[in-house]
């Protein structure tokens, strides 16, 4: 098994700098919101703002579109929610709804043993749906992709409490921490549960096992 399936993992959710990005309007929502004296209209033009600046960012750099467009619409429609209830804390209310979730989608997909992880790792690689024939790429996928369940659920546990508290604060803070660095520890637990749960012979994500 080598280092590509690492690179893969990587790339499900953007990689680290999709992460990264993800990150940073919550964080100026929050500190327009504070620095303007608690103002919901602030906070979301300063999040909108950097929103767009970092979509701009994005495409000048080759990324692709539509993944920069569902990354400034998804603020966008934070911001709108806010303004509309005239709520600070509800900018994040979008967060915890999608987070619950996704991690719904993730654990019916395990069930159903359609694991998402083999899904966009088998998209990603160019493979469809041949990584289900291998029973081993199969089970290790539906092991793997706990992890992701458990990173959607943490987020609602922890984002969802604050929400209902109006702790704007510390929702900007803590959805900043269970981000990218949230994210990056679930890359590595999945990693190492991928490679923990396929046999030691295996030759890798990119080598599913037919059957004869």
């Amino acid at each position: 098994m080598t280092d590509t399936r690492q690179e893969s993992l990587a790339d499900l959710l953007g990689g680290r700098g999709g992460a990264l990005d993800a990150s940073l309007p919550p964080v100026a929502f929050a500190l327009g919101w504070v620095l303007a004296g608690q103002s919901v209209e602030i906070g979301a033009i300063a999040a909108v703002g950097c929103g767009l600046a970092i979509g701009v960012f994005r495409m000048i750099r080759g990324e692709r579109p539509r993944a920069v467009v569902v990354s400034v619409a998804l603020v966008v429609a934070a911001a709108l929610i806010a303004l509309r209830t005239g709520h600070a804390e509800d900018f994040y209310l979008i967060r915890v709804a999608t987070n619950a979730a996704s991690a719904l989608a993730w654990a019916a997909s395990v069930v159903i043993r359609w694991p998402l992880l083999g899904v966009v790792v088998g998209l990603v690689l160019g493979q469809g749906a041949k990584w289900r024939r291998d029973k081993a790429l199969l089970r290790a996928y539906s092991v793997a992709s706990w992890a992701w369940v458990g990173q959607y659920v943490l987020r609602v546990l922890v984002l969802g409490p604050l929400w209902m508290a109006g702790e704007v604060g510390a929702l900007g803070v803590t959805s900043a921490i269970l981000t990218w660095p949230l994210q990056a520890v679930c890359l590595a637990v999945s990693w190492w549960l991928l490679r923990r749960s396929l046999p030691a012979d295996h030759p890798g994500l990119r080598h599913p096992q037919l059957p004869e």
